[in-house]
């Protein structure tokens, strides 16, 4: 228990200033034995104070009328009245058996469409080199970024690229990447996730949005509008493991265009063997076809990976990884901010 609270205790510290809801709660639930008892169901590794946060919010999305709700920036009220906290440790406490049946068996799961700013240049890149691309994205979640060829992107400066989409987002970009004149030509794109959410059910999309930070109302805004999006597109994500199912899955999108896989801050959750397994099976299929590989990934968080041995760096950098005729290259394109506000190109 004291362990939990100093967790609590140490988050409302760091997000006093960057998330000043939760900021306050966590300095509250610190404080609360019987709140902090709750997560007593949860396992060690997901026992954290977002956890308790997003499985909060998820019951307060299905009563938007409880007055903890118009403390909630998400929830666009006014005159919101009482403490915040207080209402946050009623609202739990009184509903003690559906929090703890979402701490036992949920996890953390957010899936930023604005990580499609990754993306947009090398896909752009392999355009231009080898036509039309099928791709593979490993750690889908709800597929969102799988969305990249149909949003458009005030690239800044740049200006915008794509003819309309009912989601723009926005990048502010350093250096001199190679500016595309419209979204990425992808003609076939799979998803894979141990634990996918499928955007058609109403209750898994409100899991997803409840990971959402209810401070950042721009992010929760952009989220509703990609889920909505995604639901146009039908987007496809299927369960399956990383490294298990990845040569497989590129097996049945290659007929379709040039294979591309993309990984973005999950390989991290990947032991360090199971790393190196994911690198050989892409080496394996990649010494008798045409692949290429886009990492955003931390080196510090995963040094097995091609170009991040020896790299001590706990920041986001986008790689290319191409096998051509057998042969592999790695190319260092840029690093980039976490949520994808903005990429500095060449660095």
């Amino acid at each position: 228990m004291d362990e939990l609270a100093r967790r609590f205790a140490d988050f409302a510290r760091a997000f006093e200033v960057g998330a000043p809801l939760y900021g306050r709660i966590a300095a509250r639930v610190s404080r609360e034995p019987r709140v902090l008892d709750l997560m007593s169901v949860t396992p060690e590794t997901q026992r954290i104070p977002v956890l308790l946060f997003a499985s909060a919010h998820h019951l307060l999305l299905a009563e938007p009328n409880h007055p903890l709700a118009d403390h909630y920036p998400n929830f666009e009220r006014v005159n919101a009245e009482g403490d915040a906290t207080d209402h946050f440790v009623d609202f739990v406490l009184s509903r003690s058996e559906p929090m703890r049946e979402l701490l036992a068996t949920r996890s953390t799961q957010t899936n930023e469409i604005g990580r499609c700013n990754w993306f947009l240049f090398p896909l752009s890149m392999l355009n231009d080199e080898v036509g039309t691309l099928a791709r593979v994205d490993i750690g889908s979640s709800a597929g969102l970024t799988l969305l990249a060829p149909h949003i458009d992107y005030d690239v800044r400066p740049g200006g915008l690229i794509g003819s309309g989409s009912t989601l723009t987002i926005g990048c502010d970009v350093r250096g001199e990447p190679p500016l595309p004149s419209r979204p990425p030509d992808v003609v076939r794109s799979l998803g894979i996730d141990a634990s996918p959410i499928d955007v058609r059910d109403d209750d898994q999309v409100r899991w997803l949005e409840a990971c959402a930070w209810p401070d950042q109302v721009e992010r929760f805004a952009r989220l509703r509008s990609a889920i909505s999006l995604a639901r146009v597109h039908d987007i496809q994500v299927e369960k399956g493991d990383a490294v298990d199912d990845v040569e497989g899955a590129i097996e049945r999108v290659r007929e379709h265009g040039h294979p591309v896989v993309t990984t973005s801050w999950v390989l991290n959750y990947l032991s360090p063997a199971r790393r190196t397994q994911f690198v050989n099976a892409l080496d394996r299929l990649g010494a008798s076809t045409d692949l290429s590989w886009i990492i955003a990934e931390s080196p510090r968080e995963t040094p097995e990976l091609p170009g991040h041995a020896g790299k001590d760096e706990d920041i986001t950098v986008i790689s290319l990884v191409t096998w051509r005729q057998g042969v592999r290259r790695v190319e260092r394109l840029a690093t980039t901010h976490p949520h994808g506000n903005w990429v500095n190109w060449g660095a």
